[in-house]
């Protein structure tokens, strides 16, 4: 069922035979797809159909849901996630999660939100952390808006500023993979565009992978896209020819918005 167009370029994930369940009910059946580095890749298509559930396989999210298994192949750096001596939890250190609702930590300053996962890995020295609060702030671009308020509760700040502190908490510990489940859905435009805007620039340095029901948002950062239908990856090429030119009916048809 599935279309795909091979690029010569480096691979951050390489996804063999990926299958998914939820107790007796599959989720994701057979994916097969290779996700550049240090470019933005979409994951489309209707409710239900496995987008987040895909994207939590990739850092081996998924399993932790009671009655939840998988089976396949996910190559990360060219190691199988899916090994059994290979930590789970070392993987997870490597990929920032940004969920669909802002999640700072209600009981920490914003400078705190940035520093916790630094002072869990046992940076103790405040110059450093300051360095990289500040640096990772700049990175999200809000720096400015913070920088004479850094000891207030990380949710005084707007949904918008919130979700830019939770990007600036993830990449503090210095990941190489930003995965995003619907990053926007709970923010008003203008800080939705602010955060379009910052996953085009993390592309620079991050291999991005990001889940969304709103295809123009898709159409403006991506670098590649995928859609899925009922478990089953469609199609999977470049963003322009997805979105231009698809080669498969089934997604032309969920493009145009002859179904959803």
């Amino acid at each position: 069922m599935v279309m795909q167009y091979e690029l010569k370029t480096m691979y951050k994930f390489e996804v063999e035979d990926l299958n998914a369940w939820f107790g007796s009910k599959q989720v994701l059946k057979n994916i097969r797809m290779k996700i550049r580095d240090r470019k933005v890749t979409a994951i489309i298509g209707p409710s239900g159909c496995g987008k987040t559930t895909l994207l939590r396989c990739l850092n081996r999210m998924h399993e932790t849901t009671p009655n939840a298994r998988v089976s396949g192949k996910v190559f990360f750096n060219g190691i199988n996630i899916y090994d059994e001596d290979v930590d789970p939890v070392q993987i997870r250190r490597k990929m920032g999660m940004i969920f669909q609702k802002p999640n700072p930590f209600p009981m920490m300053s914003i400078y705190d939100n940035v520093a916790i996962g630094l002072r869990l890995n046992g940076v103790k020295d405040r110059k450093k952390l300051d360095s990289i609060v500040e640096r990772c702030l700049r990175m999200v671009g809000l720096w400015e808006e913070v920088k004479d308020e850094l000891n207030a509760s990380g949710v005084s700040l707007s949904g918008g500023q919130q979700q830019r502190l939770c990007i600036a908490r993830a990449l503090a510990v210095e990941p190489e993979v930003i995965l995003m489940d619907e990053p926007t859905s709970a923010l008003d435009p203008i800080s939705a565009a602010k955060i379009e805007m910052l996953i085009r620039n993390l592309a620079k340095d991050y291999t991005v992978v990001i889940v969304t029901h709103n295809m123009q948002q898709a159409a403006r950062v991506s670098d590649y896209t995928a859609f899925l239908y009922l478990g089953e990856l469609v199609e999977y090429g470049p963003t322009k020819q997805i979105f231009e030119k698809p080669r498969n009916e089934l997604t032309e048809k969920y493009i145009t918005g002859s179904f959803g």
